[in-house]
């Protein structure tokens, strides 16, 4: 095993939604260590969460431009995990130094700052990976395999849904939790694209290796948070007269998160889902259906050592995908050959159709890319 690659978190302070897993996550492996962070601006909490986490008092900044000014030359990496928003300044002061960034998504909140920070990345001749976490599981990696290699025949049709609920449940009083600030607001890419669209559209080009030539759209909000959009559905033809379907929001009752992929080809299809994500529900052009497990014997991906962290029959989830996707980025930052770790290019693609996307919305009409 190297020697871990030194971190620093921008962002993920224990009451965020997703600190705590990128701290497991990118420490499951021995790839990594924290070395130093900025939590919070929360003072008491920035630094309740570098003592949780093992960090000395003087590696815990209450800013991060003095962070970066102060360790830079010590860290392989910075970790962004602010909101949104925030992320511009942030990468572009990392970019300055500049460091290797791991960026949690989106990216960055609209094209044209997705622009500037890929023009400055490419200037400095810097690593910025965004994490696209759900390409970490094996069985999505194991598709990946089977579709590029034909077992499907030539791929005509992809469905991807992501619904959650988080809009529409209620408390046992009625009222509805109200998400962050940030998210309450849409610009020229609704939040809830932000928040999921990113992941369906990454998903697909990451499978099929297709790129979209056009997009319709329809922008919905069903829910009780009121002026924002909830839920958004898209038909959008790809390259090779591939079609994809997408739904994804945050209006679904019943659904915590429901990423479900099905993908029709020419000789077959194949379906999987994330809340059963060791499994592959696979038909063939003569009517039988199978199903498909971590450790077939077939597999030619999904039963790698990496990936067997456990004997069969102890399921993996979403924590150990997400520290799949970590060993990406460390071989990525440590100069070797990986086809997983997802750079800021392709950020910038999703974020060009999703922009399109709700351009389509907007004005009711099919958008040509």
């Amino acid at each position: 095993m190297a020697k871990p690659l030194s971190l620093a978190f921008i962002g993920g302070g224990l009451n965020s939604a997703i600190g705590m897993t990128h701290k497991i996550a990118s420490q499951m492996d021995g790839h990594f260590q924290l070395s130093a962070g900025c939590f919070s601006r929360d003072d008491a909490l920035n630094r309740q969460t570098g003592m949780a986490w093992g960090l000395d008092e003087s590696k815990i900044y209450q800013d991060a431009l003095t962070l970066l000014e102060k360790e830079h030359a010590h860290l392989d990496a910075v970790v962004v995990l602010t909101p949104t928003p925030a992320h511009r300044e942030i990468l572009m002061a990392c970019l300055e130094y500049p460091l290797p960034i791991i960026c949690e998504k989106a990216l960055v909140a609209s094209v044209k700052d997705a622009e500037d920070i890929q023009q400055r990345v490419d200037e400095v001749n810097s690593q910025l990976y965004v994490t696209f976490n759900y390409t970490g599981y094996p069985m999505v990696r194991e598709l990946r395999q089977r579709l590029q290699s034909g077992a499907l025949g030539r791929i005509q049709h992809v469905m991807v849904e992501m619904p959650q609920e988080g809009f529409s449940r209620c408390r046992s009083d009625g009222s509805v939790a109200l998400p962050q600030t940030w998210r309450r607001t849409d610009n020229a890419i609704p939040t809830v694209s932000l928040d999921l669209g990113v992941h369906v559209h990454q998903l697909v080009e990451f499978l099929t290796e297709k790129h979209a030539l056009d997009v319709y759209a329809v922008n919905s909000t069903f829910a009780r948070v009121p002026g924002v959009v909830d839920t958004v559905n898209i038909v959008s033809r790809y390259s090779d007269d591939v079609v994809c379907n997408y739904w994804y929001g945050k209006a679904a009752l019943g659904y915590r998160n429901g990423l479900r992929i099905r993908v029709y080809g020419t000789e077959g299809s194949a379906e999987w889902l994330q809340m059963e994500p060791e499994y592959l529900r696979v038909a063939d052009i003569h009517g039988n259906v199978s199903i498909i497990d971590r450790t077939a014997s077939d597999n030619t991906v999904a039963n790698q050592e990496r990936y067997c962290r456990f004997k069969a029959g102890h399921p993996a989830g979403f924590i150990e995908a997400f520290a799949n996707y970590y060993c990406d980025i460390a071989a990525a930052l440590r100069g070797e050959a990986n086809s997983y770790a997802i750079g800021s290019q392709v950020a910038l693609k999703g974020l060009a159709f999703l922009e399109s996307a709700n351009k389509s919305a907007l004005a009711q009409q099919k958008i040509v890319l």
